[in-house]
């Protein structure tokens, strides 16, 4: 099993100057660190006007920062809006490529739509046209990675004529593909179009399993990739934050991995945010208990013999929990995950105003206690699972529609404008000019009086 970390850049009130900079800077050196200790992989998600929850809205101009600061380390989207009204499938795909040529070929390629209506409010875009718009601009911008040139589309919500998308990526013929999933339906959906699921839902690995069985059940009888490869994968995202001692470590990370959990409350289900105004944190402090995101709860479960588990309840009250404790007890948690069939666990610590030495050492802790096992496991697991998926996978890559890949007008071209109005006028002497334009500048001519 492969392990990976979840930034969202959270920056809760009150601001004061600089906070942004800070936190930015310290995803920084904790993924630095994450490289070397031999985490797989880094996930950023995208959001837009989701204050003190989420400044990461340019993951892509981060995740660049990183792929120079570190030599191993995959570099996630976790997601990128692939919505063409939020990002025009031809951008993504060149932001996409760029980083993966950036990064020497590490670029998870994590896709989603999204469900905040101050997201997709702010954009314009229909909740009922969100998952038919993702479907399309992923297609869309996955032609334009691997098609050389883009032989152009024509759908409901995306018009592109043929055009050649550079740079191409490293990875071919594209990075491997994701999608966000909060729901058993979603990860479905992700197998039959032969792609990861992400996991982002708070789930405990015994229904976790239900998750895997699901999904590689359905990618094996009702696969189609909606790409030109599969990426047979599931990862999970769980709270976490690894201390000698038990209560130390929740203490230490639970109130921000709580504040996850209520910010996703307040965006996605009961709030009533005011853009620029408001205190999400202090609502939150004031709130969490009635919303069931009390840190309290964790704390008050800690010690009680109870094994790790993404939620908890005490006293009549609940909160989010995850691998929060002891390495013994965060190992035996992981190997759950491991036996259930999951790939990736994606680790949430830098949330809420938990302290960045504090994230700093419980990595360490973690590298030196846990991970060397299942680093040492996960080498002969990849092996086992590849040859276990092979003909699974000739079988999905077999029922990919030739249609998927229109051929290319040979005849098509892209006139300048000059040359398309000359066209347009049918004028034999603004053509001649123009090919007497061509020639002198070919022959090394200054012609820029030509052009006053």
């Amino acid at each position: 099993m492969k392990f990976g970390m979840f930034f969202e850049h959270q920056v809760p009130r009150p601001w004061e100057d600089g906070d942004e900079a800070r936190v930015f800077a310290e995803a920084l050196e904790q993924i630095e660190l994450a490289d070397r200790i031999g985490i797989d992989c880094a996930w950023l998600v995208e959001h837009h006007f989701l204050e003190e929850y989420s400044h990461s809205s340019a993951p892509e101009i981060f995740l660049g920062a990183v792929s120079q600061r570190t030599q191993r380390i995959r570099l996630g989207h976790g997601i990128m809006h692939t919505v063409p009204m939020i990002n025009h499938p031809a951008r993504v795909a060149e932001r996409i490529a760029t980083l993966d040529v950036l990064s020497g070929g590490r670029v998870e390629f994590g896709t989603g739509e999204g469900s905040a209506a101050a997201e997709l409010d702010g954009f314009g875009v229909d909740p009922g046209d969100k998952r038919a718009m993702w479907e399309e601009g992923t297609r869309v911008a996955l032609r334009c990675l691997s098609e050389t040139p883009f032989a152009g589309h024509a759908g409901d919500y995306v018009r592109l004529a043929p055009r050649n998308v550079v740079p191409k990526p490293i990875q071919r013929p594209h990075p491997p593909v994701w999608v966000a999933c909060t729901r058993r339906a979603t990860i479905q959906l992700a197998a039959r179009h032969g792609i990861g699921a992400l996991s982002f839902a708070f789930s405990d690995p015994e229904e976790a399993s239900l998750w895997v069985g699901d999904y590689y059940e359905t990618l094996s009888t009702e696969g189609i990739p909606i790409g030109d490869a599969v990426n047979a994968n599931l990862a999970c995202v769980t709270g976490f934050f690894c201390h000698d001692d038990e209560n130390e470590a929740v203490r230490r990370g639970a109130e921000g991995t709580n504040f996850i959990g209520y910010s996703l409350g307040h965006y996605y289900v009961f709030g009533r945010h005011r853009p620029g105004g408001g205190n999400l944190w202090a609502e939150y402090q004031q709130r969490r208990t009635e919303k069931g995101f009390d840190p309290e709860a964790v704390a008050l479960a800690a010690g009680s013999s109870q094994t790790l588990g993404a939620t908890v309840a005490q006293e009549g009250s609940s909160g989010l929990r995850g691998a929060m404790g002891t390495p013994a007890q965060i190992r035996d948690y992981l190997r759950r995950y491991e036996d259930c069939g999951v790939d990736q666990v994606i680790l949430s610590c830098s949330a809420g105003r938990n302290r960045h030495d504090h994230i700093m050492e419980s990595l360490e802790l973690f590298a030196r206690e846990v991970l060397p096992e299942f680093m040492e496991r996960d080498e002969r697991h990849q092996r086992e699972k590849a040859d276990r998926l092979a003909p699974v996978i000739a079988t999905v890559m077999a029922r990919k529609p030739a249609a998927d890949h229109p051929p290319v007008d040979p005849d098509y071209e892209i006139p300048a404008y000059p040359r398309q109005d000359a066209d347009r006028q049918e004028s034999g002497k603004f053509q001649r000019w123009l090919d007497d334009y061509t020639a002198r500048i070919a022959a090394g001519e200054d012609v820029s009086k030509r052009l006053s």
